[in-house]
Formats: C-alpha cells, structure tokens, sequence
C-alpha cells in the first residue's frame, strides 16, 4: 500500500515537473516570437510612415510628418517602442486601427466569434470524416471501397480552397440559387428566429468549402496510421480472439493509431483564430482571415500587428495544448527521468 502511495506521488510530482517544464518552454517561444514580430517591419527598407499611409505620406509637411511620428511612437528610441509593444502585447493595448478608426483590440474582438463559427465546424467535420473513412478504407485495403475513398480524398486533397469556393458559388448560389453566396448576416433583417437561418444558410457553403479542403489531409494520415497499427502483433492475437469487426477497428485498431492523428487535428487547432483567409475572402465573410486581407490592403500596420499576434498565441497553445495532453491519448507517450516514478 505505501509503495503504491509513494509511486502516485512521484507519477503526480513528474506530471507536475513536466506541465512546468513545457509552460516554461513555451512562454519562451512565444517571447521569441513577439520579438521577431516586432523586428520585422521595421527592418524592412523605406519609410515606416509608408506602411500607415502608403504614398500620401509623400504629400506631408514636415510638420506633420513629426506629428504623425509622435502619434505613432516612432520618433521614441528601438528599446522605448519595444517595450512598449511588448507591454500592450500582454495587455491587449494593441493600438488603434488606421482603416478602421477603433482599437485593435476592438475590431479582432468583433471578428474573432464570426471566424469561430465559420472554422469550428468544418474542423470538427473534417477531422470525424477523415479519421471515420480513413479507418474504413484502410480496414479494407486493396478493395474497390478503399480505392474509391483514396481517389476521392487525393482529389479533394489537389484542388484548390478558392476554386472549390468559386464553383460552390457557381453551382448553388448562382445555377440553383439556393444559397447565398457571400456576407455573414443579410443587410436588412429582424432578428429573431429568421435571422439565425439566415445566418446558418450563409455559413453553408464556406464551411463546405472548408471542409472539403482539408479532409484529405485527415484521412491519409489516418488511412496510413491505420495500416501501419493493424500490422501489429496485438491486433492478430485480437481477431484471433474473435473480438468483433466494429470492435476490432475503432476500438483497437484507431486507438492505436490516433496519436499522429491527434498530432495534426490538435496542432491544426492554431490556424483557426486566422481563419481562412482565402475561403472568407471569396465569400466576402467578416472573420479574421478577412480582416488579415484588408489590413494589408489598406497598410494597417497595427491591425496587421495585433492578427499576426493572436495567429502566435493560437499556434502556440495549440502545440502547448497537444504536448500536454499526449499521455492521455496514448499512454505508451509517458515518460519520465531515471529513478521517477520507480518507488
């Protein structure tokens, strides 16, 4: 009983030395990555006013030129405005939008809930259709089935995201003209009950797209994982033992092969605060992707500034969140120093 108390203290004291260990690791990485973020732009040639206002900046006085430098904070030293900058990063005081007038943190704020409506699904959806057909296919190698699904997926996989929007537009929005083809929200409605359908038929076709896009990629990591696991000695001895097909696959066979699947769901979880950017610029819809466009139409270098922030934080939490959570998708992914864990 005591052996068995000291070894869940020590498995518990490894966990916690671990959590510590790959926060730390993290909060560094994404130090770096705020440093590189400030370094760039103003690494770049030509005058940093050029990236606020474009070519009017040629039309300015000196006078005001100074004014716009003192607004902007780029008449302070490099060490004054990178502090500044990483002061506002952890504070969220990001600035204001030169295009849209209000704080940074306002806009992506406005934005952020429309790109999680959007991503959210089809991520969800992608992932369960991938890993659902990938097992299936793999299950039944060789066959007409699994060549159908291969060919199908390695299609899906080669086209690209803007010209499946394009022709889901063509197709259902202009041809059959059931859905609409772009926006969020329609521009005049009343609420209510009517206004949320109309928010779910906009969200049809990009999310569509969206899926389409990505689970060829879901479903040939899983077809692959899948072969590989059901070569293993376990899953012989398992059918020998007349465990039964559905048992055999999902239960078995994907649980053992999910690890690298997970890998690329999870770390796929970072991209969804960017959105996509293609996709919601065909389909004109208000998200975050979006929002990058425009601001680097319109030279919006804060806005630029705060997306490639909140892009950062969402990838590095993502791989934060998959690294932590590997042991309990697979616990063959535990490990610990010599001498832990061993009372």
């Amino acid at each position: 009983m005591g052996n068995d108390t000291s070894s869940g203290r020590a498995i518990g004291t490894s966990h916690s030395r671990r959590f510590g260990r790959k926060c730390v690791q993290y909060i560094l990485v994404l130090f770096i990555a705020l440093t590189i973020n400030f370094a760039l732009p103003r690494l770049a040639p030509g005058d940093p006013l050029i990236y606020f206002m474009g070519q009017e900046v040629n039309t300015l006085t000196a006078d005001q030129r100074q004014r716009m430098n003192q607004e902007l904070g780029l008449d302070r030293t490099l060490w004054e405005q990178y502090t500044d900058f990483m002061v506002g990063a952890v504070s969220l005081e990001l600035g204001s939008s030169t295009k849209f007038g209000k704080p940074v943190k306002d806009v992506l704020m406005e934005r952020l809930p429309w790109t999680l409506l959007l991503v959210l699904p089809a991520f969800v959806l992608s992932a369960l259709i991938g890993m659902a057909c990938g097992a299936y296919a793999a299950w039944n190698r060789g066959k007409r089935r699994d060549v159908a699904l291969l060919t199908s997926m390695l299609a899906l996989e080669s086209l690209p995201g803007f010209w499946l929007g394009m022709l889901l537009i063509a197709v259902f929005a202009v041809n059959l003209g059931w859905l609409p083809s772009y926006g969020a929200v329609p521009l005049v409605h009343n609420g209510g009950a009517d206004y949320v359908i109309e928010v779910i038929r906009r969200l049809i076709l990009p999310v569509t797209t969206i899926t389409l896009a990505t689970v060829g990629a879901n479903f040939l990591l899983t077809r692959s994982s899948m072969l590989n696991t059901l070569g293993q000695d376990y899953m012989f001895m398992a059918e020998a033992k007349g465990v039964g097909r559905r048992n055999l696959i999902y239960r078995h066979a994907l649980r053992n092969a999910l690890l690298p699947v997970y890998t690329h769901v999870t770390l796929g979880l970072g991209t969804l605060v960017s959105g996509a950017v293609v996709v919601e610029t065909v389909f004109s819809y208000p998200g975050i992707g979006r929002l990058l466009y425009e601001s680097v139409i319109a030279r919006d270098f804060p806005m630029m500034q705060g997306v490639f922030l909140l892009i950062t934080v969402g990838v590095i939490a993502a791989n934060l969140l998959a690294d932590l959570t590997y042991p309990f998708i697979d616990p063959r992914a535990r490990y610990f120093k010599p001498g832990e864990g061993s009372a």
